[in-house]
């Protein structure tokens, strides 16, 4: 297989992509903040009246369970990806070394791979 020559990102792409980052990170410790008081366990004998009112707020509380794991997993791979951009390895594809298209690190900027092979995972 053969790899593309994966080509250094002018200084404004950088930059942009920083920007961007960093948004998306300040975005993600903001809410991760405001959940983490909802995250909390609630005695659900005091907080609650009924059988179904102890499921609903089961429920909540393991949806706001879930999003905080899904929110600490972004929050690395915004970190991850700041580092790779500071170490000069970002916007090369993790699985085929290629160059991921501009494009596509706007919308992903978190991304480790090309459309084509995240496509095949």
């Amino acid at each position: 297989m053969t790899t593309a020559v994966q080509q250094p990102l002018a200084s404004e792409q950088r930059d942009m992509i920083r920007d961007e980052l960093l948004r998306s990170l300040t975005r993600l410790e903001r809410s991760m903040k405001a959940n983490g008081l909802a995250v909390r366990p609630r005695d659900l004998e005091q907080d609650t009246v009924g059988r179904l009112s102890r499921v609903e707020a089961l429920q909540s509380q393991g949806l706001t369970k879930t999003l905080a794991a899904r929110e600490q997993a972004q929050l690395e791979q915004i970190v991850a990806a700041l580092r790779r951009l500071e170490e000069g390895t970002y916007g090369s594809c993790n699985c085929c070394g290629g160059a991921i298209p501009m494009e596509r690190l706007m919308i992903y900027p978190e991304t480790l791979s090309c459309s084509v092979c995240a496509c095949r995972a």
